[in-house]
């Protein structure tokens, strides 16, 4: 009863929405973003803030991100991304195990990956359900769902800024 309630929603649901989302175009240059992670009970655990260089040669692209959390401590990661066709793309980063999988239509993009996170001296794989939606040409919200052996862990929700 409880996996009928689920539903899925696929990419090209969107595929006639506006403003249309080119992660090639918009991930260039630099962008901004803020967000916050919620813990499985909805309560907000950590706010952050991300300062992006993105740079394309052809479909191969490069995003640098720049993580300051809430509590002073910071990160990196550099995502790798290959657009294929048909709005396709994988992407890989140091902290992604294997590839992340994503697709692109109308307004919106979807990636599914596993993120390594660590806590309490401990890393763990995370499952990623990536959900951006452009709402502009500066603006895009992104959510996602992370969840471990199927049990919900917890949602990051980020607003996005292109500067």
């Amino acid at each position: 009863m409880f996996l009928s309630g689920c539903s899925s929603v696929k990419v090209d649901e969107y595929a006639n929405r506006a403003p249309k989302l080119d992660l090639r175009q918009y991930f260039t240059g630099p962008v901004e973003a803020d967000g916050a992670f919620f813990g499985r009970n909805g309560k907000v655990e950590k706010q952050f803030h991300v300062a992006m260089q993105g740079s394309w040669n052809g479909n191969d692209g490069t995003l640098d991100e720049d993580f300051t959390y809430s509590d002073g401590s910071k990160s990196k990661r550099q995502w790798k991304i290959v657009m294929g066709t048909d709005g396709n793309f994988t992407g890989t980063a140091h902290d992604v195990v294997g590839q992340a999988i994503g697709r692109q239509s109308g307004n919106v993009s979807h990636m599914t990956y596993v993120l390594q996170l660590p806590k309490g001296g401990k890393t763990y794989n995370i499952s990623m359900d990536d959900w951006m939606y452009k709402l502009s040409d500066t603006v895009m919200i992104n959510r996602v769902n992370m969840s471990k052996f199927g049990f919900h862990v917890g949602e990051l929700v980020i607003t996005f800024k292109k500067k």
